[in-house]
């Protein structure tokens, strides 16, 4: 499975400890993440993450289009909901984009830890029925 990761700042933590806390699970999948939050989790796990831009670089965008392509399979999304964000609408098209394409997000840790036990039990493999893809083809 190919699995997005993006951490607003006041939750880089929270997914860093996430990551570590599930990292046998998530070593067994292509990990993707905007900049900074995939060196953060690199160098805290050193689980392998391909980093596109920092997500005030375009590193959102970067994610997005890749669901808008259907080249994701799970995107665990920790944001502030408190902080207000310049970003309001690239969010909104991810968690769009994600309805549209079926694929299943996380917006906080509760949801996050259901995702990836049923990650684990193989309860999301339906994605590979549906869209079948190439292990080669990657964000």
């Amino acid at each position: 499975m190919k699995i997005a990761l993006i951490a607003h700042d006041s939750k880089k933590e929270l997914m860093v400890q996430f990551c570590i806390a599930y990292r046998g699970i998530l070593s067994k999948h292509i990990l993707c993440a905007t900049g900074v939050t995939g060196t953060t989790i690199g160098e805290a796990t050193g689980l392998n993450i391909r980093k596109f831009m920092a997500g005030d670089q375009g590193g959102a965008e970067q994610i997005v289009a890749r669901v808008a392509c259907n080249e994701i399979d799970l995107v665990l999304f920790f944001r502030d909901h408190i902080a207000h964000s310049k970003y309001n609408q690239i969010e909104a098209n991810l968690l769009r984009l994600c309805d549209t394409q079926n694929i299943p997000v996380a917006t906080n840790i509760a949801t996050a830890e259901v995702l990836i036990h049923g990650l684990e039990r193989g309860d999301l493999e339906w994605r590979n029925i549906v869209n079948p893809k190439n292990s080669e083809d990657y964000v």
